[in-house]
């Protein structure tokens, strides 16, 4: 069975991400076949210790086998190190980078590789 491809990041910018197939929004999660708003009220996520564990599993379980992580256009997102662990450990290649640096590495992946990933457009 072929993996879905990961929808593409139309564009980005303070505030606002456009994503083909999907309404336009300020974070999104990606993954193989889809993505969906990010809400991180879901998890209680908060920018320190930042994208947790939790926040990435729904990424595998779609079926992405690389993921990418924003850190916002400010850095300000952090990237708890046992989530990095965790990815490590299931030999999932993982990017961390500015939104828009992390757009450019997805969207680069998207075509080839079941990628999946977290996008924060703001700080």
């Amino acid at each position: 069975m072929a993996t879905e491809q990961s929808p593409t990041i139309a564009s980005v910018s303070w505030g606002k991400m456009k994503v083909t197939g999907l309404e336009p929004g300020k974070d999104f999660k990606l993954y193989p076949g889809g993505g969906r708003p990010w809400d991180w009220g879901e998890t209680g996520m908060r920018h320190n210790p930042g994208v947790r564990v939790v926040d990435v599993e729904e990424l595998l379980q779609k079926g992405a086998t690389t993921v990418v992580l924003s850190q916002g256009m400010d850095l300000k997102l952090q990237i708890d190190p046992a989530t990095l662990n965790y990815l490590e450990e299931k030999g999932v290649p993982v990017h961390v980078a500015e939104t828009r640096k992390a757009v450019e590495i997805y969207n680069s992946l998207a075509g080839t590789t079941a990628v999946g990933g977290l996008f924060h457009s703001t700080c």
